[in-house]
């Protein structure tokens, strides 16, 4: 260590590729931290152009298409997967492209794009289950497969590989990614955007191709979940320009482009859909995106619940922890270098989405998602500069969670759907809800599978507190269907049931049960 003349200042001789280079170190304990992170964490060289390598692009098509592809049409989940499958029917049927509904009423808890996709999926394909399971699994092969192709540029061809490999035999990313559900198709768009934004300003100009094409993903994640997408990719980039220090310039220009772009794609439908519906402002942006966060109604977890989640999700590296700990933690010269600045932004956005989702109090697993393929790409680069892309150990694991993930996604899952679904009994389901002249009814949720199913879109729900409305309902007709989202729910309607009004036909379906009731004289 040597002392200079200059007051608060101290350097040191550090090794760098071998060599022994005098670097200044910090005066204040916040300028440690870019410091700590450029020349200790990932003050390695970055990665070379490497070319695209067809063999390995076909192996990753084709080992996650024999996962996604073959069993899409197991039966629906409830409540998510029915109500994300009826939504878009009932507006292709109606022709609305603005205001989503569900029931026949508005549904105004997400944005459309994902609405849309499902209808063209229709429209070519008909209203069945796998033709709307379709739309997010080719979200997910394509995650995959960007991975790879925009992932080698930031981090090598080999390293790209062993990432997206990872995300290929994942047991949770592609089971839970193909599921009938938003969460898919906003990781595409926000891996997408992370990963175009920061080949747009890693040289010293701004590639503004690549920039607008960030601010595109953006924009289509904003348009398929909300304000969300812009919370999950420019704080990381901000903080990573700060951290990382040497990038192209951006500017005010540059933000501003940003940003016009971003509400380029998705502001006219929010536009559009308050003036048909001005009550969205509130409901959506306030109580789905501000109240949910800070003071959430539902779906409410421990602040740790997507660690054991994350580990799931990465649990073919994971048996190999001690390794992987020594090399994110190593100061020997050899795995220093090989942690490139680039391992650092795709740790850095997995980290920021994990961390985010864990301080909001509404939580589901899917949730976390978008984390996932930036995380495997920084652990291809373990695995790919470790050296342990070798290892036959290493090989027979992705190989043997490959071939659980089949089974999984073949078997137990269509299995399981089956098991509890309420379309479980497809024909007697459709013989006791299809006739439009008898009304049925969901109590105490909704059960849009059974809509879906029965091609009908007038099921109207009923709260357990609004169990005395369900029954004036009743009383008007002489013959209706209740359909009962719980099994204690048929004990409760019996209890306050009159005399005038009888339950029959009780039968259970999957984690349901239906029933009918008849006006007595």
């Amino acid at each position: 260590m040597h002392t200079t003349n200059a007051p608060n200042r101290i350097e040191f001789d550090a090794p760098t590729l071998g060599k022994f280079t005098r670097v200044e170190t910090p005066t204040h304990l916040i300028g440690w931290l870019p410091w700590i992170w450029t020349h200790v964490l990932f003050g390695g060289s970055a990665a070379e152009p490497t070319r695209f390598d067809v063999r390995s692009f076909s192996w990753l098509f084709v080992l996650s298409g024999l996962l996604l592809y073959p069993c899409l049409a197991f039966h629906l989940f409830e409540p998510d997967e029915g109500r994300y499958a009826q939504i878009p029917r009932e507006m292709l049927l109606a022709n609305e492209w603005i205001v989503p509904t569900l029931q026949g009423e508005p549904y105004l808890d997400k944005p459309p794009l994902f609405y849309w996709s499902v209808m063209l999926a229709y429209s070519l394909f008909g209203c069945k289950i796998w033709v709307a399971r379709l739309v997010p699994a080719l979200a997910m092969q394509a995650t995959v497969l960007a991975s790879y192709a925009l992932g080698r540029q930031l981090v090598g061809e080999r390293s790209a590989f062993w990432g997206s490999l990872l995300l290929a035999v994942s047991p949770f990313f592609l089971g839970v990614g193909r599921l009938l559900v938003l969460d898919g198709m906003l990781t595409l768009w926000i891996t997408l955007a992370i990963l175009f934004a920061y080949l747009a300003q890693r040289d010293a100009k701004l590639h503004w191709i690549l920039w607008f094409a960030s601010a595109l993903m953006c924009g289509l994640g904003v348009l398929t979940k909300g304000p969300v997408a812009i919370l999950l990719v420019v704080p990381t980039l901000v903080v990573h320009r700060w951290l990382a220090g040497e990038s192209s310039r951006i500017g005010i220009v540059g933000w501003c482009v940003y940003l016009a772009t971003t509400l380029a794609v998705s502001l006219p439908w929010y536009v559009a859909v308050c003036l048909a519906r001005p009550e969205f402002v509130r409901y959506f942006l306030l109580k789905h995106n501000v109240q949910r966060f800070v003071e959430p109604f539902d779906h409410v977890r421990p602040v740790w619940f997507f660690v054991p989640i994350v580990a799931l999700a990465i649990l073919p590296v994971l048996l190999f922890a001690k390794p992987v700990a020594r090399f994110f933690g190593s100061t020997n010269e050899a795995e220093t270098n090989a942690r490139c600045p680039a391992m650092g932004y795709l740790l850095l956005a997995s980290f920021w989405c994990v961390a985010f989702f864990s301080l909001a109090g509404s939580k589901l697993p899917t949730y976390i998602l978008p984390a996932i393929p930036p995380l495997c790409l920084a652990l291809g680069c373990f695995i790919a500069r470790s050296g342990w892309h070798r290892s036959r150990t290493l090989i027979g694991v992705f190989a043997a969670f490959w071939l659980v993930s089949a089974g999984m996604h073949w078997l137990v899952v269509p299995i399981y759907a089956a098991d509890r679904a309420p379309m479980r009994n497809t024909a007697e389901m459709r013989a006791r809800c299809s006739d439009p002249s008898v009304p049925a009814y969901c109590f105490p949720r909704n059960i849009d599978s059974v809509a879906f199913g029965v091609e009908r879109s007038d099921l109207r729900t009923f709260r357990s507190k609004d169990v005395a409305k369900l029954i004036v309902e009743l009383e008007k007709y002489p013959r209706s269907v209740v359909l009962f989202g719980h099994r204690s729910s048929p004990e409760l309607l019996l209890h306050h049931l009159p005399t005038g009004l009888r339950m029959i036909e009780r039968s259970p379906m999957g984690l349901c049960e239906v029933a009918t009731v008849v006006r007595v004289p």
